[in-house]
């Protein structure tokens, strides 16, 4: 009896005209020649993405330059999924545009080829209990120009089926490649692989279940949880309800609801976009004109590559989320800026410089100015105190490698300070270009120091120094002179007279200090300008080394970085759901598919 089903079947079926007549395959090529010279309407192939539409075009255009940005930045395996996804859609955009290619995947004894003759309206896929019944992909194409897509998924020309009755008629059907897989849960892995690789490719899947497999943990957890994504371009069938009753058929669908739902994959209902799930049973042929009629609708929208492309990228970009998005908002602002100066400025002793040279300025106006009986005093104090004449004594040995570690510990904290928050490949990235730019830091500000020189070497002197010189010598000639006098009356050289020798000495000695303590009022404030200087020349050299060689390397860090977040967010972008704004026959899709889904449940 099933050799003469399927000798009727081959009454009805022509399996071999194209491999048959070397004429039809010449005309064959010649038509697809010439389909290739004269384009689709809604097909540009020189640039990539050019017939998709206008938002995934954007996104393509972000992930190409999201790659190109990134290599140097995170791992390649990382950017393995991008870059296939490009790959595949540079693929896809040079095929026709005017098919749809949806695979029929199941397990085991659902009765997935039985369907797939179903909807061909004739025997295509063998059928029978020998198991596994496909173990190669079968396509079935209602219309022509389908070779290229049929050659991406590599089905073999002899397994490449036209229907000549029931279905080159339907015009609903007219851009649909229909593709038979092996059973997912095969025991042979060559089937399993070549499932994996076919669903990388189609535009859609049709997942058929069965009432004992529907829960199965390998198709949720290897296919239908990681492929919650394209929700939009899947179908999952509850095949051979015609084995259970009405009211545990209702049961088992709802549960069906329930796995997806937890799986993670949207449900096309009320309107929403999302994947269609209905009841049929392929052997009877209950259900299966809605599935046709839902399919039809599906491939007449011409979306769905688009569609699939734009949830692989969705899926591309969920991966790549822990390489591009920050945890607030990281970065470096004028307060760490300004903390990362004033580290440099402690290490290069800028304040000390400052105040240094502030001290020689006064001291310098002291020694000029100051009576010569109070240096005396002050050169006897430094002699006992530090057994040399040399005021400036020689830094220990250990202040500068502690300078060295404020410059190193300065490096660290700004760029812990740019880093913190960012992902892991960028942080990195921020922290070696500021090791980088500290290699060599320390050398550069002890240059920077010797070329400056030491402002406390030799401090300008004030105009009116002169002046104050002039007076101070002024009143330590009277003092000498009304000494003189009063030993020349003690002698008796010249008459006796103790009031004026003794004044003259009074006004020098008085006059001296007075001198002294008015030159160092008049010195303060030049003093601390001259000082204030200092440490801003050194302060602000300091920065800028600091900043050619960290802060602007890091800062360029952290601008590729904002470049490739603002592409990631372009991929990532809410895309439109096409399905949501879909209308077909005057209503929603979304809401046809739901009348099909329950009608379904109800019909039986």
């Amino acid at each position: 009896m099933v050799d003469d089903e399927r000798e009727r079947g081959r009454e009805r079926w022509d399996d071999g005209l194209i491999a048959r007549r070397a004429a039809d395959k010449a005309a064959d090529r010649s038509v697809e020649e010439a389909a290739a010279e004269t384009p689709d309407e809604d097909f540009s192939p020189p640039a990539l993405g050019g017939s998709y539409g206008g938002p995934l075009r954007a996104r393509l255009d972000a992930l190409h330059e999201l790659v190109g940005l990134s290599r140097t930045r995170v791992e390649s395996e990382a950017l393995a999924e991008a870059g296939r996804v490009l790959d595949e859609a540079a693929a896809r955009q040079r095929l026709s545009s005017r098919h749809t290619v949806i695979a029929l995947a199941g397990a085991t004894g659902s009765g997935k080829s039985t369907l797939f003759n179903a909807l061909a309206g004739v025997p295509v896929s063998e059928t029978g209990l020998r198991r596994p019944t496909t173990s190669a992909p079968i396509a079935l194409s209602w219309s022509e120009g389908a070779a290229g897509l049929l050659d991406r998924l590599a089905v073999p020309s002899r397994l490449r089926r036209r229907p000549l009755a029931g279905g080159a008629g339907d015009t609903e059907l007219q851009g649909l490649v229909l593709v038979d897989l092996p059973d997912h849960d095969s025991a042979v892995t060559a089937h399993r692989d070549q499932v994996d690789r076919v669903l990388g490719l189609v535009d859609a899947v049709i997942w058929v279940v069965d009432p004992e497999k529907y829960a199965d943990a390998a198709l949720h957890e290897r296919y239908l949880r990681p492929l919650a994504g394209h929700a939009e371009v899947t179908f999952v069938v509850l095949n051979q309800i015609d084995r259970l009753g009405t009211e545990a058929a209702d049961l088992v669908l709802d549960d069906l609801r329930r796995l997806l739902d937890e799986d993670g994959v949207a449900l096309g209902e009320h309107g929403e976009p999302g994947a269609t799930v209905l009841a049929l049973s392929a052997l009877t042929g209950e259900g299966v004109p809605e599935l046709r009629e839902l399919v039809a609708r599906f491939v007449q929208e011409r979306t769905a590559p688009e569609r699939r492309l734009a949830a692989d990228v969705d899926s591309a970009a969920a991966r790549l989320r822990q390489a591009y998005v920050a945890d607030g908002r990281p970065g470096l602002d004028e307060r760490a800026r300004d903390a990362f100066t004033d580290r440099l400025a402690v290490a290069v002793g800028a304040q000390a410089a400052g105040e240094a040279a502030e001290r020689v300025w006064r001291r310098g106006a002291i020694r000029a100015c100051g009576t010569p009986w109070l240096r005396l005093y002050r050169w006897y104090e430094r002699m006992r105190a530090h057994g040399s004449t040399d005021p400036h004594l020689a830094a220990p040995a250990e202040d500068e490698l502690t300078a060295r570690q404020r410059v190193e510990q300065a490096v660290r904290i700004v760029a812990d300070d740019a880093s913190r928050g960012l992902p892991a490949p960028w942080a990195q990235a921020v922290r070696e270009a500021a090791a980088r730019g500290a290699e060599g830091l320390p050398e550069a500000l002890d240059e920077l120091t010797v070329s400056l020189g030491d402002p406390a070497a030799r401090p300008p002197r004030p105009a009116w120094w002169p002046a104050a010189v002039l007076a101070q010598a002024a009143m330590t000639l009277l003092q000498i002179f009304g000494a003189l006098w009063l030993v020349a009356q003690i002698v008796g050289v010249v008459q006796p007279g103790l009031l004026p020798p003794v004044l003259v000495m009074l006004g020098g000695i008085i006059g001296g200090p007075l001198v002294e303590w008015a030159c160092e009022s008049a010195v303060k404030g030049p003093a601390r300008r001259y000082g204030q200087e200092a440490e801003r020349r050194l302060r602000e050299a300091a920065a800028a080394c600091g900043r050619a060689r960290v802060l602007d390397p890091v800062a360029a860090e952290l601008m590729r970085y904002r470049e490739v977040r603002e592409q990631y967010a372009t991929v990532v972008g809410s895309r439109p759901s096409a399905a949501a704004a879909r209308v077909v026959g005057g209503r929603r899709s979304g809401t046809g598919r739901l009348g099909a889904t329950r009608a379904g449940a109800r019909g039986r």
